[in-house]
């Protein structure tokens, strides 16, 4: 069993990619294409919009469209981001925070656009 182990790290480790899939943290020495712009919808009540991002599958990145989701009372939506560190890059997925992250000092329990730093 160890030794299956270490070798499919060695493998991973030789095509520059760790994946851990319990945690699923994505770490590749590939960096991603440029961010695609969407065309944001209109706000819809009730619903955050989850922008769109490079994740990274079967050796490639893909592109996962932008989508909406439930709005979670108390919650501001952090969109994914990879973030590059000696030559590594870690994909930050998408995940929600009970903290005014948005920057507008309005709590988010009583923010009437928790994730829209421009509106309150």
């Amino acid at each position: 069993m160890f030794k299956q182990a270490f070798l499919t790290a060695a493998l991973a480790a030789t095509l520059g990619v760790t994946a851990v899939p319990a945690s699923a943290v994505t770490v590749i020495t590939v960096a991603p294409p440029a961010v695609r712009h969407e065309m944001v919808p209109p706000d819809r009540p009730g619903y955050t919009w989850a922008p769109g991002y490079w994740d990274y599958r079967g050796h490639r990145h893909m592109w996962v469209s932008g989508h909406w989701m439930r709005d979670r009372r108390g919650y501001a939506y952090h969109a994914p981001e990879w973030v590059e560190h000696n030559g590594r890059w870690t994909l930050q997925r998408g995940a929600w925070s009970r903290h005014d992250k948005d920057g507008d000092g309005v709590p988010n329990r009583a923010d009437n656009h928790p994730n829209n730093p421009n509106r309150s």
